[in-house]
C-alpha cells in the first residue's frame, strides 16, 4: 500500500515528503544532542512538526514552482517552433 501511494504522488510531493522526513530526523537528532532541551513527547512532537513541516512545505513549494516554470518554457518553445514552421511554409 505504501509503495502504491508513493507511486501515485507527483514529483514535488515526493520531494516535499522526503525533505519533511529529513527535517524531522534532524530535529530529533538535535533534541537528543542538546543537553538543555528536555526530552519529552511534547518537545519531540512539536519539534518534529515544526522542523518537518517547514522543510517539507518549503521544498514542495520550490519544486512545484520549478516544475511550473519548466512546463511554461516547454510550452513557449513548442509555440515558437510551430510559429517558425508556419512562417517558413508561408514564405515558400
Amino acid at each position: 500500500m505504501i509503495k502504491n501511494l508513493w507511486q501515485r504522488m507527483d514529483g514535488p510531493l515526493k520531494i516535499g515528503f522526503t525533505f519533511a522526513v529529513i527535517g524531522m530526523s534532524l530535529t530529533v537528532i538535535g533534541i537528543f544532542r542538546d543537553p538543555t532541551t528536555p526530552i519529552t513527547a511534547w518537545s519531540l512532537g512539536i519539534g518534529s512538526l515544526i522542523g518537518g513541516g517547514t522543510w517539507g512545505l518549503v521544498s514542495w513549494a520550490i519544486s512545484t514552482a520549478a516544475m511550473e516554470v519548466e512546463n511554461e518554457v516547454q510550452l513557449a518553445e513548442e509555440s515558437d517552433a510551430e510559429s517558425t514552421v508556419k512562417a517558413s511554409q508561408q514564405t515558400q
